[in-house]
């Protein structure tokens, strides 16, 4: 009988805990100031993400759709999971 490893952070699986995932803006800011938009109006025009909602991705209020999230992978050619964080439920809500 086989028994599957341990859940460790390497693999990323945390069983018996639920999470979501959150955008972590700290990180965001850092890869788009280093193209110069250290904004969110600068974000916003690069983007052609509405201007309020880069401002709600960036003050916590809001998470990016999808579509949004792959323009800034594209726009600032960055791996998603760079940006992107797991936060217990509990702390999410």
């Amino acid at each position: 009988m086989s028994k599957e490893p341990a859940a460790t952070s390497d693999n990323l699986c945390l069983e018996g805990s639920e999470f979501v995932f959150r955008l972590d803006v700290t990180k965001l800011l850092q890869i788009t100031s280093a193209h110069g938009d250290a904004t969110g109006w600068a974000i916003h025009r690069r983007t052609g993400i509405s201007e309020s909602s880069v401002y709600r991705y960036l003050s916590g209020t809001a998470q990016p759709d999808l579509n949004s999230a792959m323009r800034l992978v594209e726009t600032y050619d960055f791996d998603i999971r760079a940006v992107i964080k797991r936060v217990p439920v509990e702390a999410a809500a």
